[in-house]
């Protein structure tokens, strides 16, 4: 199976935080599973690491790009396919990065690994 992972999900299984579902954790860990990353997470990490909102002990693309290899997960670019879709999709959420990730979830095929329940509400496989 194929699935992207939202941004708090790979926080919480780098930090080890008990907030992951055992679920999510298997997923994580099973190499059946092909996972990705999304641009979209990396600038969400970004923007919230330069805001003081997020503190790690290393640069967040030292430590992601680290992260994404050892886990074996694949980095997803943002498409302009993916820009307009994020668009047009109803706006039960507002929050650009998780619509981003839904646009890329319905046009890639993924499900997404999250524990946000408004993810739900979209044409989307959710897991948690």
């Amino acid at each position: 199976m194929q699935y992207l992972l939202d941004t708090h999900v790979l926080i919480w299984w780098i930090t080890s935080d008990n907030r992951l579902s055992a679920a999510a954790k298997a997923l994580i860990q099973s190499r059946r599973n092909t996972l990705y990353w999304s641009a979209a997470s990396s600038w969400e990490v970004s923007i919230k690491h330069a805001l003081g909102r997020l503190v790690f002990d290393e640069a967040p693309e030292k430590l992601f790009g680290a992260e994404l290899d050892k886990n074996h997960i694949e980095s997803l670019a943002i498409t302009n396919e993916h820009a307009f879709l994020s668009g047009q999709l109803p706006m039960h959420h507002k929050d650009p990065f998780d619509r981003m990730l839904v646009a890329q979830a319905q046009i890639e095929s993924l499900g997404i690994v999250t524990n946000d329940p408004i993810l739900q509400r979209y044409d989307v496989d959710v897991v948690w």
